[in-house]
């Protein structure tokens, strides 16, 4: 992401998606093994997102607040 690229997170459906778009990502990733409805993963997906960026803003985990 250093050079600026666009990101684009895409759900698959309960089937996962079709080769030909998983061939033109440059990264993929697997949020669970079970199907989730898109609802719970785009707010896991959104929780992840924000977990990150206050790290790497140096905000403290809850493990060294109370640890």
């Amino acid at each position: 992401m250093a050079s600026g690229d666009d990101v684009a997170f895409i759900i698959g459906g309960p089937d996962g998606l079709d080769a030909r778009i998983k061939s033109t990502a440059h990264e993929t990733m697997r949020l669970s093994s079970l199907t989730l409805p898109h609802a719970l993963v785009r707010v896991i997906l959104a929780e992840a997102l924000y977990r990150a960026a206050s790290l790497l803003q140096g905000h403290p985990t809850i493990a060294t607040e109370h640890g």
